[in-house]
């Protein structure tokens, strides 16, 4: 495969991956805002999952700059 081809799959490939974050990222804000309306802040502090939810938050953090 020649260099412009294989640069184009590889072009190809990145929109996807990045449509793809988009809608898990939208889905992942979805969950969350509907956690903020069944639960009370109180609730979610003492029974959620401290590491789970900080290691999406960096995830989330880390596209951010790219996005800008």
């Amino acid at each position: 495969m020649n260099d412009a081809l294989k640069k184009q799959a590889e072009v190809a490939r990145l929109a996807s991956d990045l449509r793809t974050a988009k809608i898990e990222l939208l889905s992942a804000q979805c969950a969350a805002d509907r956690l903020r309306l069944q639960y009370s802040m109180a609730d979610i502090i003492s029974f959620g999952e401290r590491q789970a939810l900080t290691g999406a938050i960096a995830s989330a953090a880390g596209i951010c700059p790219m996005a800008s």
